[in-house]
């Protein structure tokens, strides 16, 4: 039977960073290896200040680091010396050719992949960790078994991450599941249970989950596009609430209590972002379309549409309510990432709102307590036109606090739902005293207490919510 004892993860990003220093922190008779290309990512990682922020995950770092956990730019030899080897690169939207803006780019997957074929001098167990679509493993096997010898074998193994930005660590830690899927050969399913193994160092045996190939890679697509389907669907009844004075809370409240529905992702908002939700429905819209099921494609890309008509629709109401201009009026917005408790900006609703502010000539100022200013600038900044950080820049004020931001404001505008700028940690009185009157007050996240805020002063706005409800 085949035993892990060293583990090498390509790629130091958001999901093969936490995953294995987890792994070294929970098994400390194995060495655990991250290798990346990026020298400056490295040094981060091997840093006090790491490139990732995720609660958690500085003390399992330091806690293992220079032990069982290392960080290395030498990819080669971390593959030559592993058992075991994650592939957790970049799997981004293909930008141009077949399937541009749907399919998924596997271009580091295979070059990964290549890597491990022409270096390794021994057999390994190779796991996809990356979110890919259904079937890739078999160009993987394909790559690999070419450079097969009899000295040499290769299984692939799928072993998808469902973590959530933000709660990384503790999902790892205590996971509703981990899903090991294998080639239902010989040596695939022992390749399997070798990975299971690691995984019971900590995880119980009945919450590991074992599957063909192709099931395990589909169920990480299917999982995230349910998700963003249920948040999808609850702002679109945030409409019809806002339409009819129905409180979207409460609707949410009601159908959450249905054990059928359950109360997960049924809060409205603004709309979702991060690295996976957009891209693995656009990924399952154009495995549909390949399949030659338009309906099934149609079905799931009108989950995308939804997404978009929500950010729309809430910048169409600044709008309105500010009299139908907001040109070279302040705007104040309150968040940029995602979501709360990560740095990540990735398809982050912040972006698409604040383009179109800049497209109204407002002048927007930002406050994020994690992204870092280079981060910002860079995602409003148009790739490939010339001075584009410049004309940015011009439009976009970047500060400090909330206080700043919002200091001579028209408008504030919530959009990540960060514990600080909820109405019993933020002084409202102080941000509604500094700003120009009336003051407009727009929740993208269901944060504040409307009433409250409406007390001080502030013409408040929130997102599934008519403030005329119950007057008539």
């Amino acid at each position: 039977m085949t035993v892990v004892k060293n583990i090498c993860c390509i790629g130091a990003g958001y999901v093969g960073g936490p995953t294995c220093a987890v792994l070294a922190y929970k098994c400390p008779d194995i060495k655990v290896t991250i290798v990346d290309l990026s020298e400056a990512r490295i040094a981060a990682w091997n840093s006090s200040n790491l490139p990732i922020y995720e609660p958690g995950l500085d003390e399992v770092v330091f806690e293992c680091r220079g032990k069982n956990l290392f960080f290395s730019t030498n990819v080669d030899a971390a593959i030559q010396e592993a058992d075991l080897i994650f592939v957790s690169v970049n799997t981004p939207t293909k930008k141009s050719g077949m399937g541009a803006g749907m399919a998924a780019d596997l271009a580091y997957i295979e070059s990964a992949t290549r890597r491990i074929a022409e270096v390794s001098t021994s057999s390994k167990i190779v796991v996809e960790k990356s979110t890919v679509p259904c079937r890739t493993a078999q160009s993987m096997r394909t790559i690999l078994d070419a450079n097969s010898t009899s000295e040499i074998h290769f299984d692939i193994l799928s072993n998808p991450e469902f973590l959530a930005e933000g709660t990384a660590i503790k999902d790892l830690l205590n996971p509703d599941r981990v899903l090991i899927g294998a080639l239902q050969t010989e040596s695939g399913i022992e390749a399997q249970n070798a990975l299971v193994d690691v995984y019971t160092h900590w995880v119980p045996k009945e919450r590991v989950i074992t599957t063909n190939l192709w099931s395990s890679e589909l169920s990480k697509l299917a999982a995230n596009a349910m998700l963003a389907q249920r948040i999808s669907s609850i702002n679109a009844l945030s409409a019809i609430c806002e339409a009819t004075g129905a409180d979207v809370d409460e609707v949410a409240f009601a159908c959450g209590k249905d054990t059928r529905l359950g109360s997960k992702f049924l809060k409205a908002s603004v709309g979702f972002g991060g690295s996976c939700f957009q891209k693995d429905i656009l990924n399952l819209v154009y495995l549909s379309q390949q399949l030659n099921l338009p309906e099934v494609a149609d079905y799931w890309q009108q989950v995308v549409i939804m997404n978009e008509y929500q950010k729309k629709r809430f910048v169409r109401n600044i709008i309105s309510t500010l009299f139908n201009t907001i040109t070279n009026k302040k705007i104040a917005v309150l968040g940029f990432a995602f979501k709360k408790d990560t740095g990540d900006t990735r398809e982050s609703a912040a972006i698409t709102l604040i383009k179109d502010f800049m497209q109204e000539n407002a002048r927007v100022a930002i406050y994020d307590p994690k992204v870092e200013p280079q981060q910002i600038y860079m995602d409003l900044s148009e790739p490939g036109v010339v001075d584009t950080q410049k004309e940015v820049e011009k439009k976009v004020q970047i500060c400090q606090s909330a206080y700043e931001a919002a200091d001579g404001a028209d408008a504030v505008i919530i959009v990540t739902e960060w514990d600080e700028f909820r109405d019993d940690q933020l002084d409202y009185s102080k941000i509604y005293a500094g700003m120009h009157k009336p003051a407009f007050l727009f929740d993208g996240r269901l944060l504040i207490n409307a009433q409250k805020l409406r007390q001080i002063g502030f013409k408040v706005s929130v997102i599934g919510k008519n403030e005329l409800a119950g007057t008539a």
